[in-house]
């Protein structure tokens, strides 16, 4: 469980979400993926360090540039355990629709 408060914790913040967003469609340098945030490159550098100590991306660095892709494998052990409540809402939603429709008396 401890990777999940990692991977949480990371995508917890929106530069963070965008950034792996861009990186769904391939790798791109570090200075390509610091271009559309109003911030400095070292500001994006320490965001790509979290997703990075969290595995969400890869950091490669080739000659003088550092390269990044997505690596979405945490992402998937998030997903699976947040469906193990699909089971409770969908039983707590038709609850209430039962309840609504007056078939809950």
């Amino acid at each position: 469980m401890g990777n999940l408060d990692t991977t949480f914790a990371a995508l917890s913040h929106g530069t963070r979400r965008a950034i792996l967003a861009r990186l769904m469609h391939g790798e791109s340098r570090l200075s390509d993926l610091a271009e559309p945030f109003n911030m400095s490159q070292t500001a994006v550098s320490k965001h790509v360090r979290v997703l990075s100590d969290a595995g969400l991306l890869i950091v490669e660095k080739r000659g003088r540039a550092r390269h990044c892709r997505l690596n979405a494998e945490p992402m998937k052990v998030a997903t699976d355990w947040l469906i193990d409540y699909q089971a409770f809402w969908t039983h707590q939603f038709d609850n209430l629709a039962q309840h609504l429709a007056g078939e809950g008396d």
